[in-house]
């Protein structure tokens, strides 16, 4: 086998207060084909900077290969992405996990999905996006000894999703720098509380107790001011009656509810406000996970 083609969703992370552990995979995807070659290293299919050795999905692939002691050969890589990218959608993970996919399965399938997951997650630094990546639904990871355990959470049916998706991008390293290094007691109380509330609502499809589960004291109040409207847009969610929260670090802003015309409603008021446009995309919750579409 020279040739495989791996399809992963875009991924949303913290979903409010699961900072750094919640995930949930979505309905809008990346695929990238890996054909391996006698030349060097081709990348095609995305803007000329991500071309290079540092593309995510070459190092990935690299890191598996490596953790077979297996030799990089020459390869090609070609990415067709829907997934933003700094915006907040998990284009990083996407591009990681394909990678991992990809050489595991030209070499013959011989690690687990929870190798390649403990590959990734060393080079990432975090599952809550690798997590519902690899295994799809929504998912809660913590790291224990330095390696990564998920579960999955059971989803109420009736749940939409919008991603109000800006025209700028934030990257991820400074909505982290943004981020102080210590917090009270009481705000890590407030987290985990309301982390629990969020996961038992997501199942129920409650919306009053998902509206007032979803919020944070650990990263969103010192993230909103590098995103235009923010608060402005959280209020007009609110009031329309839907939970709200950033999608990941950032700049992308979720909403969940169960009312099937938000979505035109909101694009109405958005369409009113001054700052940023926004692009509103409905979403599923996309529960098949990584998968391969073609090996040859």
């Amino acid at each position: 086998m020279k040739r495989v083609t791996v399809r992963v969703p875009a991924t949303t992370a913290n979903l409010g207060p699961g900072f750094d552990a919640f995930g949930c995979a979505l309905s809008l995807y990346t695929d990238v084909t890996f054909e391996e070659t006698d030349g060097g290293l081709e990348i095609t299919g995305c803007e000329e900077a991500y071309t290079g050795p540092d593309n995510m999905a070459y190092t990935s692939f690299c890191a598996v290969l490596a953790s077979m002691s297996e030799e990089v050969r020459g390869v090609k890589i070609h990415i067709e992405s829907q997934i933003p990218i700094c915006r907040g959608l998990g284009s990083s993970a996407a591009l990681l996990v394909a990678g991992a996919i990809g050489a595991n399965v030209l070499r013959g399938n011989r690690l687990s999905t929870q190798g390649l997951l403990n590959i990734t997650n060393a080079m990432e630094g975090h599952p809550d996006n690798l997590a519902p990546a690899f295994y799809g639904g929504l998912t809660a990871s913590m790291v224990d000894n330095g390696l990564p355990v998920t579960v999955n959470f059971p989803l109420h049916p009736d749940w939409e999703i919008l991603a109000l998706v800006p025209d700028f991008t934030l990257p991820t390293s400074k909505a982290r720098a943004a981020l102080p290094a210590q917090l009270p007691r009481e705000d890590a109380v407030y987290n985990i509380a309301h982390g629990a509330m969020v996961l038992k609502a997501l199942e129920l499809g409650d919306e009053k107790l998902l509206r007032n589960a979803m919020q944070d004291r650990l990263h969103q109040p010192y993230r909103k001011s590098m995103i235009a409207d923010y608060e402005k847009i959280e209020a007009l969610v609110r009031t329309m009656g839907a939970a709200f929260c950033l999608s990941g670090a950032g700049p992308t802003l979720l909403c969940i509810t169960r009312d099937k015309t938000l979505k035109t409603r909101l694009e109405t008021k958005l369409s009113a406000l001054t700052g940023a446009n926004w692009e509103v995309l409905k979403l599923h919750v996309e529960f098949e996970g990584a998968k391969v579409l073609k090996s040859e």
